[in-house]
């Protein structure tokens, strides 16, 4: 393989992970705490968008609790975001013929 087919192939593999980023950007992912009464939606960057807290749960002597469950479902649903771009890279990276569990810089 000479040089010029490996930067293109690089071009190739540049483009579609960036267009497999601005996909993932689309998502959204909804994580869950306390059995359901807690609930967290994050999108691809990592952004919450909702939040839906069960009024079971409002109560003053609940806080605590409250604020661990939020944080809870927040993390449920960002790591599932991050699994879906790691899943996302390595179908990429079998794609392109390379092992499963490569890398690709900044990924």
């Amino acid at each position: 393989m000479n040089i010029q087919e490996i930067m293109k192939q690089a071009q190739v593999v540049q483009k579609k992970m960036a267009e497999m980023q601005e996909k993932l950007k689309q998502t959204s992912r909804e994580g869950v705490a306390g059995g359901g009464l807690v609930k967290a939606t994050v999108n691809g960057k990592g952004d919450l968008l909702k939040l839906d807290i069960s009024t079971e749960l409002l109560k003053p002597e609940e806080k605590s609790i409250t604020e661990d469950l939020i944080i809870a479902a927040f993390n449920d649903a960002k790591n599932k975001i991050e699994e879906d771009f790691n899943g996302a890279m390595s179908g990429l990276a079998s794609e392109m013929g390379m092992p499963a569990d490569f890398k690709f810089p900044g990924a």
